[in-house]
């Protein structure tokens, strides 16, 4: 059972605290291509519940209401080192919270938000930890892939590119019949993230989908994938941000 939390307004979205206590490792937690919705103000719940200041950003928050018909084609006009910024940007709000004084930084996202998660572990110098749920890994094939031909300056390199870069713990989770992330991208990421000298370990989970972890989907919710995930996530954040 999610133990009691405090949430406040903050500069990045909204801002998840432990009931109890004065001091917390952080983390940013990103939402799904729909934005901040039940399912990430849970995990973020979860997450303080857990132990973990948490900044459920929005990383909307400055662009006009969105209608997105079209996810792939969303992300694809994202740009990815404008989001890995931001994300910085929200890591540097949170350490300089009296509550995370002096205290490592996570980032966590699902979906699109853990395909800007691996950009920010591989990308990124800011965090100390990564937990990454099935984000779309290839910019070449699939959802992400541009018709007319790829965006270079939005999407310079794709979470499979960028793997060698690793600079961050990272603890990533895939469902072996997850219809937009073939099992052929994850072995690609996983060979990639090897040459980066950098701890990581790939988790994947047989019977479960795209949003396995996510309960406001019971079309998706996988409830043995997501326990057994998020078993392997509190363990891993604490270990690497204690």
């Amino acid at each position: 059972m999610t133990r009691p939390t405090r949430v406040q307004d903050g500069a990045f979205g909204g801002f998840h605290l432990p009931a109890v206590g004065d001091s917390f490792p952080g983390l940013v937690l990103i939402h799904d291509v729909w934005g901040p919705s039940d399912h990430s103000r849970a995990l973020a719940e979860e997450l303080a519940s857990e132990g973990f200041a948490v900044v459920e950003i929005d990383l909307y928050r400055e662009m006009a209401p969105l209608s997105i018909e079209d996810p792939g084609a969303h992300i694809r006009s994202l740009s990815d080192p404008a989001i890995v910024a931001d994300l910085e940007a929200a890591a540097d709000w949170l350490a300089a919270q009296p509550c995370c004084e002096g205290r490592k930084i996570g980032v966590m996202g699902v979906c699109m938000g853990g395909t800007f998660t691996l950009l920010a572990a591989c990308l990124g110098q800011r965090f100390a930890a990564a937990v990454a749920f099935y984000g779309i890994l290839s910019y070449e094939e699939g959802m992400l892939a541009q018709p007319s031909g790829r965006d270079r300056i939005r999407k310079p390199l794709s979470p499979i590119e960028a793997g060698g870069r690793l600079t961050t713990p990272l603890l990533a989770s895939f469902g072996h019949e997850d219809t937009f992330i073939p099992l052929e991208d994850v072995a690609a990421l996983e060979a990639a993230l090897s040459k980066s000298g950098v701890s990581f370990e790939i988790d994947r989970y047989p019977g479960a989908g795209h949003a396995f972890l996510n309960r406001s989907r019971p079309e998706a919710y996988r409830e043995d994938a997501a326990a057994a995930a998020w078993a392997r996530v509190i363990p891993f954040l604490h270990a690497e941000l204690d």
